[in-house]
């Protein structure tokens, strides 16, 4: 298969960069047999991230595989907003820094601490989504479960750097999605309820209890949920900031336990 017919089946099946993808795809195929598969799959309206086996996030490759979310550039400010926070932390806390991505999918977040992290948690409901995760953050330690029921009882109190990109975008919106990303990652890893908060408020409620005094939970969430999710944040007993890239069109709330807050029996105060 030439390279002029490959692009010209990715235009015709509606691929905006059908030169760009037509070159990564003739790169990853090994054989003109494994390029026809990787261009059916393409054609076939899977995301090209999937077909190529990885997706760039902040410089690196990530390993990604069909049925995973896929990582958005967005969710590069949560990334850099985590790592800000860990060196933040590392530089005023003789304890070791603990940081868990929650809702991790491929741990996009987990992959870019770059050993700044004593210890790194990183937990899903995805078994495949955690596979991936161990390939991307090889040093952290997945665990499988619904939230904070994934994680060991020994977290509770000591998280000093909480991240989550969990699912916002509200059910009535589902079916208005890009096909490739409706069509063909996990509706669990998308549908964030009526108003797309309903994990954001299970993440912010549970926070108090798991943050170390003085920890953040960070949150990805849409400028127009971003009320709803400090919000949440704030009736849990944290003080919220927010953050913004628009280069990226990132948003992050920010929540702060206070140093002063309870601490739960037999945690770090």
């Amino acid at each position: 298969m030439t390279g002029p017919s490959v692009v010209a089946r990715l235009r015709a099946a509606g691929c905006v960069w059908a030169e760009d993808e037509a070159a990564l795809l003739e790169e990853a195929a090994a054989t003109p047999a494994e390029l026809e598969s990787l261009v059916a799959r393409r054609v076939g309206g899977e995301p090209l991230e999937t077909v190529l086996g990885w997706v760039e996030f902040l410089g690196r490759r990530l390993v990604v595989a069909p049925g995973v979310f896929v990582p958005r550039r967005r969710t590069e400010l949560l990334a850099r907003t985590a790592r800000s926070h860990v060196v933040a932390r590392s530089g005023t806390s003789a304890e070791v820094v603990v940081v868990v991505e929650m809702c991790c999918g491929v741990a996009p977040v987990a992959a870019c601490l770059d050993g700044l992290a004593g210890e790194v948690h990183a937990a899903d409901l995805s078994r495949v989504a955690l596979e991936c995760a161990s390939a991307n953050a090889p040093a952290s330690i997945v665990h499988r479960g619904d939230l904070y029921a994934a994680l060991p009882h020994g977290l509770r109190g000591r998280i000093d750097v909480l991240a989550a990109n969990a699912p916002y975008v509200p059910s009535g919106r589902i079916t208005t999605m890009p096909p490739e990303a409706r069509d063909h990652e996990p509706v669990v890893a998308l549908d964030g309820g009526s108003d797309g908060v309903d994990l954001h408020r299970r993440l912010a409620s549970g926070a108090a209890d798991w943050l170390a005094p003085g920890g953040v939970l960070l949150i990805e969430t849409s400028p127009e949920q971003l009320s709803l999710t400090t919000g949440a944040m704030a009736a849990a007993g944290l003080a919220t900031e927010e953050a913004y890239d628009e280069e990226v069109g990132g948003c992050v709330a920010v929540g702060l336990r206070p140093l002063s807050s309870r601490a739960p029996a037999g945690a770090r105060a």
